[in-house]
């Protein structure tokens, strides 16, 4: 019965394990990771793969660091400091905090 419960545990750890990594490739795919820019240059904001971002400020950078979560074209951000904020990606262009973000900095044509 021990040899039973101790095999179905390591299917169990195995099988999350294989999800977790198949999230994991998710999100290393994911179209809107990767580096945002405000039009001026001023605030900039990387969606890093392990569902953490960076954002720097002027010559401040990681002026700001946590979490976030994309489903669909929102993105919910849990601030390392307590604070929570939204956005959406409209037309591959992020729209937070009343600011608008472009990937690497460049304006869709």
């Amino acid at each position: 019965m021990a040899i039973r419960s101790a095999l179905a545990g390591a299917v169990f750890s195995l099988a999350a394990s294989s999800s977790a990594i198949s999230e994991d490739q998710k999100m290393q795919n994911h179209p809107y990771l990767g580096m945002w820019i405000t039009g001026d240059g001023h605030i900039r904001q990387e969606l890093l793969p392990n569902g953490r971002y960076d954002e720097a400020r002027g010559t401040r950078k990681s002026a700001y660091q946590g979490r976030y979560e994309v489903t669909g074209d929102h993105i919910e951000y849990w601030d390392d400091t307590g604070f929570t904020a939204d956005g959406d990606f409209i037309d591959r262009v992020l729209h937070h905090g009343g600011m608008i973000f472009y990937r690497d900095g460049k304006k869709p044509e």
